[in-house]
């Protein structure tokens, strides 16, 4: 392999694992907002009906981007193997328990009197309960997140791969969809299931319920998203230059 070509490889792995860890910090935070998909359109509520019951579909904000990496994990896997998705998902888990510690010690700290008290002409009372109540996640929401994170990744890496030699490297399509199908109905209900059933007083029906509409949404987008990943191979074929014909797969070991 030429230096130039490997230079831009470790380039690419380097970016596009920025974005990973990033979307993924992001996700987690962010998903301590649950916000209702109608009111945000401005139509009115859908009344969907799961398992017998009616109900609105009300999603965690994290979702928003979860789909991106989504699109980064079958990239990153296209040029770099289930390993590179692997070295990934297990550093995004670490930073994330990293993130969720300072998170804690910094909830942990008493608040200064005149910046606990500076946003009462917003209606907030205290900063320091604000504070609290939008970072303060429960251990289990946490636990869940980061169980279902792995495994949907490693499973969504091995269905990805399989496809890949199955399809003979072509229909990016077929496998970028085919992995998701799969992993995502792994992650769906994985992170409910063990934050809100065994970790809350909620039903398993609630949870099959909430699950269901998560899944279908990661689906839809994942088919949505689908031209932007064909962009991206575009962008990085060209950004990485003519190389060996094998000089990715001998080196999805990254």
């Amino acid at each position: 392999m030429n230096l130039k070509f490997s230079q831009r490889r470790n380039n690419l792995y380097l970016i596009l694992g920025f974005f990973f860890l990033t979307n993924a910090i992001v996700a987690e935070f962010i998903g301590a907002k649950i916000f209702s998909l109608e009111k945000s359109l401005g139509i009115d509520p859908l009344n969907l009906s799961v398992l017998g019951d009616s109900f609105n579909i009300d999603m965690t904000a994290g979702v928003l981007l979860w789909p991106f990496v989504f699109v980064l994990t079958d990239v990153i896997n296209e040029y770099f193997g289930p390993k590179g998705v692997r070295k990934l998902s297990y550093i995004t888990v670490i930073m994330l328990i990293y993130s969720f510690i300072m998170v804690r010690i910094a909830m942990g700290l008493e608040g200064a009197d005149f910046w606990m008290f500076s946003s009462k002409n917003l209606g907030i009372s205290n900063m320091t309960d604000a504070f609290n109540s939008v970072f303060g996640q429960g251990l289990m929401i946490i636990l869940g997140s980061l169980v279902a994170f792995l495994i949907g990744q490693i499973v969504d890496a091995f269905v990805f791969e399989q496809i890949k030699k199955k399809s003979q490297n072509r229909f990016i399509w077929l496998r970028a969809t085919g992995s998701t199908i799969v992993s995502q109905f792994i992650d769906s209900y994985v992170v409910l299931v063990v934050a809100f059933y065994f970790g809350g007083n909620y039903s398993l029906k609630w949870v099959l319920q909430v699950g269901t509409i998560n899944y279908a949404y990661k689906l839809l987008m994942a088919i949505l998203l689908l031209p932007l990943l064909y962009l991206i191979h575009h962008v990085i074929d060209r950004y990485l230059g003519k190389a060996p014909k094998n000089t990715l797969e001998s080196n999805q070991t990254t």
